[in-house]
């Protein structure tokens, strides 16, 4: 009978997993949907990056990856998950691709550092999401210098968005603990 009960709590278990990856998945693509153009730039303003990293702290460092991985095969098939209802692959080889295709390792390092650092306090929230998004910004900022050239790139997919991903990261770890409570973690 302990052999059943334990077979019963692993599948309801791999099955709650299952589901959080999925919705983290429509999370990240309802982000991608606000989004707001940049002049001078090809890279919109998205909250994206707030949605993976919030991700990543919130399930943890492989189910935030899985989840961000699974939103790249989404948008890959041609999904419309991508910034302002885009899909399909070539999105994954455009200007904004360097972003995307940073995407799980900045939720695994984010979440990474929620699992072996806390995110008890806002500072240490913070801390935790900037390492994720210093990812998102070398990953965009790589991909658009073999482009443009790394003055340029850093002009068009950095300069542009560093105060709003502050206050983006802000309200993501005002955001993370009540995220947390609520999925139990």
């Amino acid at each position: 009978m302990n052999t059943l009960s334990t077979t019963v709590n692993a599948r309801g278990s791999v099955l709650m997993n299952v589901l959080l990856v999925i919705g983290a998945t429509a999370v990240i693509a309802l982000a991608a949907q606000i989004a707001v153009p940049v002049p001078f730039t090809p890279v919109p303003l998205t909250l994206q990056p707030l949605a993976v990293l919030l991700v990543g702290a919130v399930l943890g460092s492989v189910r935030g990856a899985a989840a961000a991985t699974l939103y790249l095969l989404e948008g890959m098939s041609g999904l419309p998950v991508f910034s302002q209802g885009h899909g399909g692959a070539l999105w994954l080889l455009g200007p904004t691709a360097g972003y995307l295709w940073s995407y799980p390792a900045a939720a695994f390092i984010a979440g990474w550092l929620a699992e072996h650092r806390g995110t008890a306090s806002i500072p240490r929230s913070i801390a935790s999401m900037l390492f994720g998004l210093a990812v998102i910004y070398a990953g965009g900022w790589s991909w658009l210098a073999v482009m443009s050239g790394p003055r340029a790139a850093f002009a068009m997919g950095v300069a542009p968005f560093i105060v709003a991903d502050a206050v983006k990261i802000a309200i993501g770890a005002t955001l993370l603990p009540y995220a947390q409570r609520v999925l139990g973690r």
